[in-house]
Order: C-alpha cells, then structure tokens, then sequence
C-alpha cells in the first residue's frame, strides 16, 4: 500500500476541492466483510490527474461523471483519476471492504460474555480508506451524509444525529465541512443513557454486558461532560459548532479516545467493572476534557498537514487538564459535586503520570522538536511516529509554560482570533503563532522557535550559597541557577525552613517564601534576605519543561522531610527529579527506593503514591535491579506496600489500599498470600476481590510458577467477558513452562488470528523477569518474527510488538548487540523501527544504570 506524501497531498489540493460524500454503508452482507459505496462530489480547478484512496476486499465497481472505469486499475490503495477536465465531478465507488480485527477500520467485536456483535470505525490518518472511498487528506474538508443498514435491533451512531428510517436502515445528520479521518460510525445493539444540555442531545453508549457498569457511572461521566463542555463556552467564542455530543465506549479501541466531532469514541475499560482509584476516575475525566477540547481545537479547525499534529494533541493535552481543574472547583458554577472538589488538582497527575513520558522520548535518539519542520513529516507513515510523549505531554507542558509567560487573557485572546480566522477550515503553526501574537506585544513568533523548533529537556540547577560578603540589611543568601539548555522559563521558586514535626511522620518542612524568575533573565545570584533555607525548591508549580536538581543541602533536606512538604505539586516536582536522576546514573536506585519506603506511608497524594510506586517496581525492581539486587528491591515494595495496607485498615482510604494491594501482588515473590486472598475471595480486613484483583493475582501466580491451567480455565469459567479472556490469555503466557511459551509464542507470531487487545494481553504476560533461562531463545526470535508480524498485519500490531512483546527483561549487552543489529534490517516497517529504538534506548539505559557506581 502507498503512503501519502506531503507533496502529493499539496499537488492534490491544488488540483481539486470535494464539496460533499454520500456513503451507503450495509453491514448486513456477513462477518467478515461489509458493502460500502461512496458518491464524492468534487471539483477541479484544472485540466490534470489525481487519485482516490480505497483499500476494499473486493471493488467491484467504479464510474467517473457515469462513465464507467476499469477495477483492475486499482494500484494497491489508489485509483487513478486521469485526464479530469476543469468544472465539476462526481465519482461512485461499490466495494465490499474487510472487517478488523486490529483496531483500524471498522472493527468488529463479538462479546463473549453474550455473543452480541459491535462495530465501530477508527479512520485516524489513513484508515478511512478501509471502510470507503476518499480523498484522504486533513486539508480536503468535505461535508458526509451517510446512511447505514444494519440489523434489527442494533442502534446506529455517527458524527451527527442519527434516524431510523426503516427496518434496519438509519440516516446520519450531514457533517458540516470536517476531514476525512474525524468521520465516524457506530453500530450495534448498544446500551445508551440518553439526555440534553444546553438544548443538544447528549448520550452516553456501551455495550450491553457493560450496562449496570455504565448506569452506575452515568451521573458522573455526564456531569463531568457538562461542567467541561460549560466552561469551554466560556473560555471560547465560538460556540460548540456540531449538532449532537455523544460518548461511546467502544471495545478493542487502539487509543484512549478519539475526537471524531459529536461521537467520540473511548476504550471502554473507562466503564469500570471493578473496583477503581479516584486518579483513575480523574484520568477518565481528563480524557473526556481532552477530546471535548479537540471539538474546537482538530475538529473545527484541523492542521493542515502532520506536521502540525502538536496543535491538536498538544493544545487538547493542556485544555483537558486545565479545564477540568477549573470545572470542577467546588465555586464553579456548575460544579460536578456541590460544595466539593472532586479532583483537587489535575496538575498533580499530569507531572506524575503524564510529564515523565515526555521527558522520557525527549532523551531518546527517535526524539523531534514539538512542531516538527514539513521536511520532516514527509508522508504518513512519518507522521505516524510523531504520536508520542513529545506531541503530548511536552507540547502541552511547553503550552502551559506559555500561559505563565504571556498571560491566560491574552492566550484565550490568540486562541479565539484562531477559531474565528479558520473556522471549518484548516490552519498551520504559522496561523497559530501569528494568531497569538496579535494578542500580545510579547514576541510569540521568537519564542515558539526557542520551544517548538527545538528538541531536549533543559536542566536547571539551583546553587544556593552564603554571600561572600555580608549585606547592610543583615543576614542573606543567594541563589543562582545554572541552565543546561537554550530555552527561556518563567518559574516559580519556594522555600523552606526546618519547623516543628506537627505531622505524623519525618520532619516537618515550613514554607517561607514563593517567589517568580526569568530565566535567563533576571539578574544571577539573586540575593535573598534571611538565613540560607533549609530547602529550596525550582519549578514549584511544575510550570516549566525541565529537569530540575536541587543543590545537596536541598537534596538531603527533601529526601529526609519530602512527606512533610505541604503541597503536593512541589513534592512532585521533588519525586521527578529523584526520577529523573534514577534515569540519568546520579541517583542509586537503592535510594530512590529507601525514599520510598520512608515517605509513602505518609504520603496523602494518590496520584503522588501511584506514580512512585509504578516506577520504583515498572522501572527499578524489574529493570534498573541486577538480578542479584531484584529480590531485595521487591521486598523493599512487598513492605512498604504491607505497611500502606496496615494504614488503611480503618476503610479511610480506598483507593490508597487498592493501591497497594494491586503493587503488594505484583511484587510477590511468594505465594501464599496470594494463595490465601485467592481462595478467600478478599483481601484480609478488604476490599473483596473483584475481576481485577483476582486476575492480577492469578497472573501473579503464573509467573511464580504457583498455579497451572486448570486453575486459570476454572477462573475464565467465572469471567466469560472479553476482560477475563485477556486474563487468561496473559496468565497462559506467563506459566514458566516450555509448553506454555511455545504456544503463547505461536499464538503471537505465527498465527494472525488474535484480536489487537489478545495479542498485548499474550505479550504482556510472556517476558517474566525471573524465568530467564526459560526465555533466552526468544530474545534472538523475537526480531525476525515482529518484523514478519508488522509487515503482514500492518502499524497498530507493529506497535503492540514493539512495546509489549519486545524483551525488555533481558538487560544485557548481549540482547542489545542482537537488537541493535537487528535495526539494519531494511524489512521493518517505520511503526516497528520507531518502537524498537526507543525500546533499545531504554534498554542501553537500564543497562548504564546497572554499572554505574555511586
């Protein structure tokens, strides 16, 4: 199949407008394939060639202006359109096109649980060629009716209202002018929890297995969804430019959401049929923010080429923080809990949770600046690859940082001259810049060079020093900042003094002061009235991108009293360094790990306990650890974790204690307990254990070698969902035994019938740290194997390889001489080279820090 190019996408555009498609789509003709036909008007300015997209099963029909055209000129995924004449055309297209079952296309799921069948389409970039017709380019705004057969009894959802005009036949609403890839299409026996706001039609679907899970959630979700979509309209100007806002949660889904406009669609494991944390909820709720932003901010307008993808992902990535942080204020107007908030601070999340994703693919050799130069983003299949922590997390840190620089009045001010200058249309980085610029005298074009064109994380060092000579006014210290970079940044910098313990748990840290810098900018050392603080913090508020290291007094001083600080931004901003330097070989991981043990327990941030614990067992106890070292690193989580379950045996903290049950099985290296919980059916003083909890330990058990498949059929006898499937499929592949590993591997590698979510599941569960001897001989396979895998089954299982079934447990030279080799190879395809140089970064990484000596 061809890639589109950039040039052939500006050659197109030159050539041709489309004012409007009409597709048929019938989902009736049987399971493996659907008919789709498309009627494209479209005009062309002038005498010249172009071509269409189609990737069918079967085309079995094509005519141009009526006149009928030659299948067999399809030449992979194009058709050519010759010797078009200047005025207006039309093209019809009748294919039969193939169901998927990766998550690209039209998907189509049949729930285990109840044998229904759903069907949902994911055309994000160039998968609407799957399903129908187009001219698939974002900078190509057409308007789409389509009209959808499909069973009795099934409901059909699209971009805009959809009608039941007969047996089984439904019309969706016309589109105003959107791209190709936001068109979308729901269909099956759906669950839906249906209301209005603001005079549109709201709804909320699942499917039906999912229902008592969906009701119990419903107020939430959609008061969520309305405080969101209120306090849009008042940061916006324009009003939400779309007939209906529906929210379906989808099976098998690639991403965590997609912002087709009036029907985003989100992995529906954000419908929680077991128990969750509130920070799980807030990264639902965030998730929503994200996708209502992108109904201005990709929908309304859309880039005008993919380079530019920073501009929707990065300005949805800060919106959706933001704006749900403000939503959810107990003084909002429309305030999801009355009197309360129900998510504190979003931010805190994001810098634990979101930020460390950024920094991480900033330091690989795949990294890119945020707004990439056009040169670089010659095709899709180059864009593709920019889908990243860069286009997210950075992008969104790198705008939050522009907000504390310019102002939210004037950034709102730039951004509403943007949506009404392109409204429907399309725009680029210049627009963008051009249009916040008119806001402000601030000269936004030299600082988008600075933060968007460049690539890297800045690192800022605080030095914190007695003046060489004493001041008149008395007693002072100074502060200078060393900057590792080119970036400017307005930060904030606090400090502490040592104070009474008035807290249960170690030391107790006073704030003195909070004050702003420019760097660089202001003058350096900046001299301070008072006695040297006991600690001093850079970046407290987390409003720059930067790795931040604190001068050792500070050092010392946070990780004996890092509980006691009061905010939990600035401890997470503290807790990132330490991460940062883990990473970087200047901190022992043994003593990222000793902090851990010594401030959790007192730590009241969930967000803040969740990210520690996920990167002290994720990263240090299965990567960072010798094999000699893991054991006592696991022992190190297994106690602090029973220490957070003890704390929570009065039922005050929920999430806290599902916390650290879910941490305390994954860092097991006995049985019993888990033996004891499993057979109970509960942890011992709760919670009871759910779905959830009972495959996280089961998996658990495979790994140890504890539990064998006679167990883990009896468990999928009791969950026959699509969940308990994965379960199983993990738990089997995770059995320490030649037999299971073959057949996990066949499963993966040579036989293409898994689902995109069964085939993670398999991966997830093969590589287990601790069964090296039995996994040795898959380090070699695996490269040859993913490389035949990517080619035949194309990018969305490309990606699940290479980050889930790559051997990350194998840290040594020796598998990254195989993988760096295996590099060379001209077969892999640009998803899979891409994942494997960041996999074998990381892994160089794991291995500096293994051998470096502290």
């Amino acid at each position: 199949m061809s890639v589109l190019t950039r040039d052939e996408a500006q050659t197109r555009a030159q050539i041709i407008d489309v004012e409007r498609y009409t597709i048929a789509l019938d989902l009736t003709t049987g399971e493996e394939t659907f008919d789709s036909r498309a009627a494209i008007r479209f005009t062309a300015h002038a005498a010249g060639d172009t071509f269409v997209e189609i990737k069918p099963a079967t085309l079995r029909s094509i005519a141009l202006d009526g006149q009928p055209l030659d299948p067999a000129l399809l030449d992979g995924n194009r058709y050519p359109l010759t010797g078009l004449t200047p005025g207006p055309h039309e093209l019809h297209v009748d294919a039969a096109m193939s169901y998927s079952r990766t998550g690209e296309g039209m998907h189509r799921f049949t729930d285990p649980a109840d044998g229904e069948t759903y069907l949902y389409t994911q055309l994000f970039l160039e998968d609407v060629q799957r399903v129908f017709a187009a001219f698939d380019q974002p900078d190509l705004k057409s308007v789409f009716a389509i009209d959808v057969t499909a069973p009795a009894g099934w409901t059909v959802l699209g971009n805009g209202v959809a009608e039941r005009t007969g047996d089984g036949r439904w019309t969706i609403a016309p589109t105003p002018l959107i791209s190709t890839y936001l068109v979308a299409v729901a269909a099956g026996p759906w669950h839906s929890v249906t209301t209005e706001h603001a005079g549109l039609p709201f709804g909320l679907h699942c499917r039906r297995s999912l229902a008592p899970y969906l009701d119990a959630d419903a107020d939430e979700i959609l008061g969520i969804t309305r405080a969101c979509f209120d306090r849009y309209h008042e940061k916006f100007d324009e009003p939400y430019p779309f007939d209906s806002y529906d929210q379906a949660f989808v099976p098998e889904f690639n991403a965590g959401a997609m912002e087709n406009p009036g029907l985003v669609t989100f992995r529906d494991e954000y419908v929680f049929r077991s128990a969750v944390t509130d920070t799980e909820r807030q990264s639902r709720a965030v998730t929503i923010a994200h996708e209502m932003a992108h109904m201005w901010f990709g929908d309304l307008v859309t880039l005008s080429w993919w380079d530019d993808i920073w501009l929707n992902e990065s300005f949805a990535e800060y919106m959706g923080y933001q704006t749900l942080t403000e939503a959810t204020l107990p003084q909002a107007p429309n305030s999801v809990r009355a009197g309360e908030t129900l998510f504190p601070d979003t931010w805190v999340d994001f810098g634990v949770a979101r930020k460390g994703w950024g920094y991480d693919a900033d330091q690989r050799p795949s990294t890119h600046p945020v707004a990439p130069d056009p040169e670089a983003v010659p095709d899709t299949a180059s864009a593709l690859l920019n889908f990243d922590g860069i286009s997210y997390a950075k992008g969104a840190s790198a705008l939050r940082q522009l907000v504390a620089w310019l102002g939210e009045k004037d950034f709102l001010a730039g951004i509403n001259t943007h949506f009404a200058r392109h409204k429907f249309a399309n725009a680029t980085l210049a627009d963008f810049i051009d249009n916040l610029a008119s806001a402000t005298d601030r000269d936004v074009h030299a600082w988008a060079e600075q933060w968007l064109r460049t690539t890297g994380v800045d690192t800022l060092t605080a030095d914190v020093h007695e003046p060489t000579a004493p001041t008149e006014a008395g007693q002072s210290w100074a502060l200078a900042v060393d900057r590792a970079g080119s970036r400017p940044h307005r930060i904030t910098v606090s400090t502490f003094d040592h104070a009474l313990n008035t807290q249960a748990g170690p030391g107790h840290l006073a704030p003195r002061d909070r004050f702003a810098l420019d760097i660089p900018g202001d003058v350096a050392p900046l001299v301070r009235p008072g006695r040297r603080p006991a600690l001093v913090v850079l970046n407290d508020g987390d409003l720059t991108y930067a790795k931040i290291r604190l001068d050792a007094a500070s050092w010392d001083a946070a990780l004996g009293h890092l509980s006691a600080i009061p905010d939990a931004l600035t401890r997470a901003v503290i807790w990132n360094a330490a991460r940062d330097m883990v990473r970087d070989g200047e901190l022992d991981p043994t003593r990222y790990l000793t902090a851990a043990r010594t401030h959790l327990p007192y730590e009241s941030d969930l967000a803040l306990v969740q990210g520690v614990l996920s990167f002290a067992g994720g990263q240090i106890a299965a990567r960072y650890a010798t094999p000699e070292a893991r054991p006592a690193a696991l022992a190190t989580l297994t106690s602090l974790c029973r220490d957070l379950i003890r704390r929570t045996e009065d039922g005050s903290h929920p999430g806290l204690r599902l916390t650290a049950v879910r941490h305390f099985i994954d860092a097991a290296t006995q049985p019993d307990t888990l033996q004891s919980w499993l057979t109970e059916g509960t942890v011992h003083g709760g919670p009871e254990l759910d779905p959830e909890l009972r495959w996280r330990i089961l998996t658990r058990l495979a790994a140890l070698g504890a539990t064998d498949e006679a167990a883990i059929a009896a468990e999928l006898a009791a969950d026959p969902s699509a969940t308990g499937r994965e379960g199983a499929a993990r738990c089997r592949a995770a059995l320490p035994t030649p037999e299971a590993k073959a057949a996990a591997w066949h499963a993966m590698f040579g036989d293409d019938t898994l689902s995109n979510y069964l085939f993670t599941a398999t991966a997830q569960g093969f590589w287990q740290p601790g069964q090296d001897e039995l996994l040795a001989a898959y380090v070699d396979r695996f490269y040859p194997d993913a490389t035949a895998l990517a080619a035949r089954r194309g990018p969305a299982i490309a990606e699940a390889a290479g980050r889930h079934a790559f051997p990350a447990y194998a840290v040594d030279p020796e598998s990254l001489a195989t993988g760096t080799r295996a590099l060379k190879d001209p077969a892999l395809t640009p998803a899979l080279h891409r994942k494997l140089v960041d996999q074998l970064d990381d892994l160089r990484r794991a291995l500096t820090v293994r051998t470096t000596e502290h």
